[in-house]
Order: structure tokens, then C-alpha cells, then sequence
């Protein structure tokens, strides 16, 4: 139950307490110290915060004044005149720049090792073939002009060095699990 504060407050007896005669003074001094310290902030920040706002400036300006830079196929044209797969229209461009980034994935992902040195020579050497008559195609392209004949046999290069590239890592991952279960077999 709740008491009243005054109740239990009325048989306490009041104790005078004695100050001592520089209590004041201290209190005063201690008063002041506390109330007149310099705010110290880590300078650290303030670079930070000035990046920041650099930064945030420098967005707002760019999205409101954009640059008109050209993007990369009109470099390529202005730097290399020739026509490409991915020159000729934009489908095509996308599939050029599929099958070339599959096949930089694929060979990014290879790891050659004295066991596996010979199949990926072989292979290697069918591609390295295979980029060769595709810079010849491209070449011809560039003679004959736009042509569908040529056009498809630049997509099945490049489709061809990928299934290779595919085979290839499948090998390699037999291999691999052939090795193993060796492996496992001679150390039991």
C-alpha cells in the first residue's frame, strides 16, 4: 500500500549537519571548474565530416548538371573503326559480351596442376585456334561487310569455345575425382 511520505517523515529526528567554514569556497571552485571546461571534440571527425560534405556536394552536382560522356561502344568507334559482332546492333552486342565474359569466367576458373598440365595444353591450343579464326571472321566482316553467314559463324565460335571451356572443366573435374578416390584407395 502506498504511505504518505509526510507520516513516516514526522517521528525522524532532525540532525543539524556542520558545514565546514570553506565549504563554501570549495563548492564555488569545484562549481566553476565543471561549468567553465572547454568541450573537447576529436579533431579526427572533422575531416571526416568536411569529406563527407565534399562528397555529398559533388552527387548533387553531377545529378543535377550530368556530364555527357560517351560510353564505351562510341570510344570503340571513334578508336577502332572496324565493325564487330557487338557494333552491328545491340542484341548482338549482348550476346558478343556473354559468350566473351563466359569464357573469361571459365578460363578465370581453371587451376592447372602437374596432373591436369596435358588436357588443359590440348585445350588451350583448340581455343587459342578457335580466337584466331574469330579474329579472321571478324577481319572478313570488315571486308565483306554485314553478312548473315558471317555473323552466325562468329556466334558459333564463340559458342564452340565455351562448350569447350565446359568440357573442359568437366575433365577437369573427373580427373580431380579420379585422383581422390586413388587417393582414398591407397590409404587404406
Amino acid at each position: 500500500m502506498p504511505k504518505d511520505i509526510r507520516k513516516m517523515f514526522e517521528n525522524y529526528p532532525e540532525e543539524s549537519a556542520n558545514l565546514s567554514s570553506n565549504h563554501q569556497n570549495k563548492f564555488e571552485n569545484k562549481l566553476m571548474k565543471e561549468l567553465h571546461q572547454k568541450e573537447s571534440k576529436p579533431q579526427t571527425w572533422k575531416w571526416l565530416s568536411i569529406a563527407a560534405s565534399l562528397a555529398l556536394l559533388v552527387s548533387i552536382a553531377i545529378q543535377f548538371y550530368p556530364v555527357d560522356l560517351p560510353n564505351e561502344t562510341e570510344i570503340e568507334k571513334k578508336t577502332d573503326n572496324k565493325i564487330r559482332l557487338g557494333t552491328i546492333s545491340p542484341d548482338l552486342n549482348t550476346v558478343e559480351t556473354y559468350y566473351t565474359n563466359s569464357i573469361n569466367l571459365a578460363l578465370s576458373e581453371l587451376e592447372p596442376t602437374e596432373e591436369n598440365k596435358e588436357i588443359l595444353d590440348g585445350y588451350l591450343v583448340k581455343i587459342g585456334q578457335l580466337t584466331t579464326e574469330y579474329k579472321s571472321l571478324t577481319t572478313e566482316l570488315n571486308t565483306k561487310g554485314v553478312n548473315d553467314e558471317i555473323i552466325n559463324a562468329l556466334i558459333n565460335n564463340l559458342q564452340l569455345r565455351l562448350q569447350l571451356l565446359q568440357r573442359l572443366k568437366k575433365q577437369l573435374n573427373d580427373l580431380k575425382q579420379l585422383n581422390l578416390t586413388k587417393n582414398e584407395t591407397q590409404n587404406l
